[in-house]
């Protein structure tokens, strides 16, 4: 299930895993534009965190959709509420692993237009969830 809004711009739905945390981990995206999945990733990371999970799925949709959709307008959705909150800026980023892969995001949004960080729940990132799972 996928929220609805305008659709010319390139919707992200991002999540990663860890079995242990640290553990085996992966990340699972998929990239909508006009409710068409356009773009999916399902790739183990190694051994890590969930918060490093989640933040290398957002890092790798951003480095690819830079390549092929510079200019649009992005919205991201993610089921990692301190994620979401620390791009946002309403939390910082303390945790000295997690400082690098914040600083290789804000290096990627100038590629777009406008970006938007919004935080849903589990149910609603479920195509993401299975990707991310796949790669397990």
């Amino acid at each position: 299930m996928y929220y609805e809004g305008d659709l010319n711009i390139l919707k992200i739905y991002t999540d990663g895993a860890s079995k242990g945390n640290p553990g085996r981990a992966s990340i699972g995206v998929s990239v909508l534009k006009d409710n068409q999945e356009l773009l999916t990733l399902s790739e183990a990371i190694g051994v890590q965190t969930n918060n490093f999970a989640e933040y290398t799925a957002l890092i790798r949709a951003l480095e690819v959709l830079s390549k092929q959709y510079k200019g649009e307008s992005i919205e991201v959705y993610a089921d990692s509420e301190l994620m979401i909150k620390q791009l946002k800026g309403v939390y910082k980023v303390k945790n000295e692993n997690i400082k690098p892969l914040y600083a290789q995001i804000q290096k990627l949004l100038p590629h777009f237009s406008s970006i938007s960080f919004t935080h849903i729940r589990r149910e609603f990132n479920s195509r993401a969830d299975e990707l991310a799972n796949l790669a397990l």
